[in-house]
């Protein structure tokens, strides 16, 4: 169990994905700040001056209000780190595309054409005369 353990833990692709968590952590938290610290106070100012951060909706008998602005928030976070992952996504789709349209074709080996050389003589040999 211990050795299919190791082989899945160093197989590519959960290396890749470890990776990619930890970078996408990070790239959240820069996220985080251009919406909460650039975007959201520039949104505010051309509504009016409104801090979406602090708008709150206060609930009768003492009970936590809502938050309206840390929601509305995250929404932003949200739409901005989708967009990013789709502008990446896309740009990555393209330079892929252009190394498959630069790739040379495969050219066969030596020892393949030997094979079908020796394949096309056999077949000359087994034909009825």
């Amino acid at each position: 169990m211990w050795n299919e353990f190791k082989k899945f833990a160093i197989k590519g692709n959960v290396i890749d994905l470890a990776t990619g968590v930890v970078i996408g952590t990070a790239f959240g938290k820069i996220v985080t700040s251009l919406v909460k610290d650039i975007i959201m106070p520039l949104v505010g100012l051309l509504i009016g001056g409104i801090n979406f951060s602090k708008l709150v909706f206060p609930l009768p008998n003492g009970a936590d209000d809502v938050m309206i602005g840390s929601f509305i928030q995250t929404i932003a976070d949200f739409m901005i780190i989708a967009f990013s992952i789709f502008i990446m996504v896309r740009l990555i789709g393209r330079f892929k595309k252009k190394e498959e349209e630069k790739a040379p074709e495969v050219v066969a080996d030596r020892q393949e054409e030997l094979l079908v050389e020796i394949r096309d003589i056999l077949k000359e040999r087994s034909k009825p005369l």
